[in-house]
């Protein structure tokens, strides 16, 4: 297999140098000219909670140059930001053979975009919860390993699935699974919720761990995971994350249990050399806009389909907003506020 992965950032550039330091045939293709010449330079840089290490192996390129070149591609992964979904499929769906396959190693329901433009029968789902950061040209913080598994939409455990995982094996343990819809819709949950701790210039275990925030945090993943379960998606367990313990349908919250989870999930977070989210970074360092939009605004809309309470959802997002447009500070008022409304919506249920 040859291995293209378009996004050479914080995702594609751990799971793309770790396929190349075990001898895989890798390409790196990025947008970020400096990044990728640094690469075909000096090597692409992982620094690791225990280590750091370079892999000269991978090759480098960027889009234009790939585009130019016109050499068909086999496996391709595709690890852009949500937004910038359609234009990277459209780039390279040229250079797609009728074998190719490309795997969505993203935030979100990318699948559904990239199915749209190249089909179902090439498009593969994953779901990576990793924690990395791009910090410069070169070089990726990898901090905090997490969970890698890969899907095909149909739910086939197909042999071209299978071939696929033991290729991944060589960053971890990653896994095929039949329910990769399960995956993605649970961090959805996990992500709302990592969002609303970027609105605050704290580290995300900081955000959470406070017992006085907790019923916020649930209400907030709850209203994903409602939304998850009208359209008959269950959702999955990983890396502490346990979304059958933050809902449970027609069942009464069991409290003890769940501030059990959230004090499990506290301590995995405060273990991580990465300890504020990529959309905290996006905001706080980078100046630019975020996924969130990208993210949340389907789940919004369908859970408005079925008439869904979607407020804390919706009120995470137009505060990221807010903050991509300067309109509001990073705060704990920001927190606050969404507390507010979850307690307003408490009351009217129980009203």
């Amino acid at each position: 297999m040859k291995f293209t992965f378009i996004g050479a950032g914080a995702i594609g550039g751990v799971v793309g140098a770790y396929l190349a330091k075990a001898g895989e045939d890798v390409t790196l293709v990025d947008v970020n000219e400096e990044h990728i010449n640094e690469i075909q330079k000096n090597g692409l840089n992982i620094q690791t909670q225990e280590e750091s290490w370079t892999t000269k192996e991978v090759k480098a390129k960027t889009m234009n140059d790939l585009k130019k070149s016109k050499e068909p591609l086999d496996v391709v992964v595709l690890a852009v930001k949500a937004q910038h979904t359609s234009e990277a499929v459209n780039d390279i769906k040229d250079l797609l053979q009728k074998d190719s396959v490309v795997i969505s190693m993203q935030n979100g329901l990318t699948e559904n975009i990239i199915s749209s433009i190249i089909g179902q029968d090439r498009t593969i789902g994953s779901f990576v919860n990793l924690f990395a950061d791009y910090l410069e040209p070169g070089l990726i913080q990898y901090g905090g390993v997490g969970s890698l598994f890969i899907g095909e939409l149909s739910g086939e455990l197909s042999p071209r699935l299978l071939a696929l995982e033991e290729k991944f094996k060589a960053w971890g343990d990653a896994k095929a699974t039949d329910n990769i819809y399960g995956y993605l819709w649970s961090k959805l949950a996990f992500g709302a919720i990592l969002t609303a701790t970027a609105t605050v210039d704290e580290k995300m275990a900081e955000v959470i761990n406070p017992t006085d925030n907790r019923k916020m945090f649930v209400e907030l993943a709850t209203e994903v995971l409602k939304v998850a379960d009208q359209n008959g998606i269950q959702p999955m367990s990983f890396d502490n994350w346990e979304p059958n313990i933050i809902y449970q349908k027609n069942k009464e919250r069991d409290w003890d249990t769940i501030n059990e989870h959230f004090d499990k999930l506290v301590a995995r977070l405060r273990s991580y050399k990465k300890v504020k989210s990529g959309i905290w970074r996006d905001l706080a360092v980078r100046k630019r806009k975020t996924e969130v939009p990208f993210h949340l605004s389907p789940v919004i809309e369908r859970g408005q389909d079925l008439n869904i309470d979607m407020s804390l959802t919706k009120k995470t997002l137009d505060l990221i907003v807010e903050l991509e447009n300067q309109e509001r500070e990073m705060s704990w008022e920001n927190i606050e506020s969404l507390k507010q409304l979850a307690n307003q919506k408490q009351k009217s249920l129980n009203g």
